[in-house]
């Protein structure tokens, strides 16, 4: 297969060793901001938000509580995946304020919609809510990842860390955030041992169910 993207996509690996000498431009990463921005989530609600950290004394700190994995280190920038606490009445009637001020949608084709989120989420408990956004957050960092493939930049998914720490040390928690997922990216340092493996994948043929 000569895809481009397939090309691409076979590039990407979870990088282990970036080289700390290299850093994203700022085109590069208002690319991966406006990927997460656009990326789909059910109803459109986005119940996300991105940290970037750039700064080096704040990668530092976040070393040991990343259980000493030195990509957060040395990456370029360290990006933290996080939900919302909790989804109100509020959030969702803003959700439907964008959609009227950007469509110009009339308020009564809105209001019946609005009313069923609104009831909807109400009748859930906040445990359903919290997986619900959770795998909101797992569509996000999909599509970043081959964003990432390809814009041709390095990326290490992290479910390895201390959530609790990382809220308490980036003040999220006052936020109303929760982090679930690291994401350093950068660039690979050529010494990385992982560069040249092989894929291990099961194959399009075994993942593959075709009705014709």
């Amino acid at each position: 297969m000569t895809s481009t993207t397939i090309e691409k996509l076979q590039w990407r690996y979870a990088t282990k060793k970036f080289d700390p000498s290299k850093t994203l431009t700022e085109e590069k990463l208002n690319v991966l901001k406006e990927a997460f921005n656009l990326t789909a989530t059910s109803f459109g609600l986005q119940p996300l938000k991105l940290v970037v950290v750039s700064n080096s004394e704040i990668k530092e700190q976040l070393m040991p509580i990343t259980y000493n994995q030195p990509q957060v280190r040395d990456a370029s920038h360290v990006l933290i995946l996080c939900i919302e606490k909790s989804i109100n009445e509020e959030f969702i009637i803003d959700h439907f304020k964008r959609v009227e001020g950007l469509r110009k949608t009339p308020r009564t084709i809105l209001e019946p919609f609005e009313k069923n989120l609104i009831d909807s989420f109400t009748e859930k408990d906040s445990s359903e809510i919290k997986d619900w956004m959770v795998n909101q957050l797992y569509l996000t960092l999909g599509a970043l990842l081959t964003v990432c493939a390809v814009e041709k930049i390095d990326a290490c998914p992290m479910e390895g860390f201390e959530p609790k720490k990382y809220d308490a040390l980036l003040g999220l928690d006052k936020q109303g955030l929760e982090s679930v997922i690291v994401l350093p990216v950068g660039y690979r340092d050529e010494s990385d041992f992982f560069i040249n493996l092989k894929k291990v994948r099961r194959g399009v043929d075994e993942l593959t169910i075709e009705f014709k």
